[in-house]
């Protein structure tokens, strides 16, 4: 009688245990799931060591601590006696966000974005052309314009025509302003789900990408639960969930603010949250409703949507939730703001942001 025989799965033998440079990968994406616990992060490397042999009798996890202390990606603390990341760490945990979410990307010595266009950018070009219907007075060329009239028509009496006006473009800058807003609220672990964890990798990879690529760019990182600050690009990995509310109202006053400040005229919000909007203050009192999209709440978040898409902001939300009843209220704000809303999984949120943010380099407003 032909069948199946079944029998107990017996893994291989595991010759290429992870050397130092393996283990600080599994070690650094620890560290962003535990928000920067050294010792935390430590002792679960510790349970998969047990759990899947990582390593062998040649190089322990004793070794790769040991390790770690003299490449400087630790230092310990003389007064508490506790184990601390370094700079070197920090950088480190931004460049592999970077290299898991966008890929690897080559640094470049400009640090422009890459653009075909010319128009009316704010830096005069090299290059002129004929003039044409439209061009802006203060684009005419004076020298070349009345050097073409004299050949054009002598010396003797002066004439310009319109054939005879030079004009030189301004070159199109594309250099942009951006202002993260991470929500911070408590829903970004409510039911079992982490979804603080990939925010977080997105923003450091976001931040790696416009400081090592595009260095001429200005990048903001601001928190909103209850309230809204800013933080450093530093601060990414400690991140933590708080028990607060929602405060979109206050996360979009505080990046408009921002982006006031900016002289460049290339201006964006991102935006990734879980969930609608639960709280705004009134004075140093707050007003919360969790249990709906309470429209005092929301009618304030919309307005200051308009507020953005008359000073020309356009907002990109990445809705990480997958509820009906959010999506619709993400809907009307994205109409409200006319910007751009995902509706994304877990997964999938890096390459969104990634993506939006390359198509925005080459918007002009």
């Amino acid at each position: 009688m032909k069948g199946y025989r079944f029998r107990a799965y017996i893994a291989p033998a595991n010759k290429n245990r992870p050397g130092f440079e393996e283990l600080l990968k599994i070690f650094m994406q620890l560290m962003v799931v535990t928000s920067g616990e050294v010792t935390e992060s430590l002792s679960w490397l510790n349970q998969l060591d047990q759990q899947h042999k990582l390593t062998d009798d040649d190089y322990g996890i004793g070794d790769f601590i040991e390790d770690l202390k003299k490449k400087g990606y630790l230092r310990e603390n003389p007064v508490e006696g506790t184990l601390e990341l370094t700079a070197k760490s920090e950088q480190n945990i931004r460049k592999s966000a970077l290299e898991e979410i966008f890929g690897k990307l080559k640094k470049t010595k400009q640090g422009d974005h890459y653009t075909r266009r010319t128009g009316q950018g704010e830096e005069t070009g090299t290059e002129s052309r004929k003039f044409e219907f439209g061009d802006a007075p203060e684009q005419i060329d004076l020298t070349s314009s009345i050097r073409n009239a004299q050949i054009n028509h002598g010396l003797g009496e002066f004439l310009m025509t319109q054939d005879d006006l030079e004009v030189i473009d301004n070159e199109y800058k594309t250099q942009t302003s951006t202002v993260l807003m991470i929500d911070i609220s408590h829903s970004m672990i409510l039911y079992g789900e982490d979804r603080i964890t990939p925010a977080k990798k997105v923003a450091m990879a976001l931040s790696e990408l416009i400081t090592t690529k595009y260095p001429k760019d200005t990048l903001d990182i601001l928190v909103f639960g209850n309230d809204a600050w800013q933080i450093k690009i530093k601060d990414l990995p400690y991140l933590k969930v708080g028990p607060y509310h929602t405060n979109t109202v206050a996360g979009l006053e505080l990046a408009m603010d921002l982006l006031r400040r900016k002289k460049n005229k290339n201006k964006q919000v991102f935006m990734i949250t879980d969930g609608k909007p639960t709280c705004i203050k009134k004075g140093i009192k707050y007003y919360k409703n969790s249990f709906g999209l309470d429209r005092k709440i929301v009618h304030k978040t919309l307005n200051l949507a308009r507020q953005c898409r008359k000073l020309q902001i356009p907002i990109t939300t990445f809705m990480i939730a997958s509820d009906p009843y959010l999506q619709q209220f993400v809907k009307e704000f994205t109409k409200a703001n006319n910007g751009n809303a995902y509706y994304s999984s877990l997964k999938g949120l890096g390459h969104l942001v990634f993506e939006d943010y390359r198509r925005n380099r080459r918007k002009k407003f």
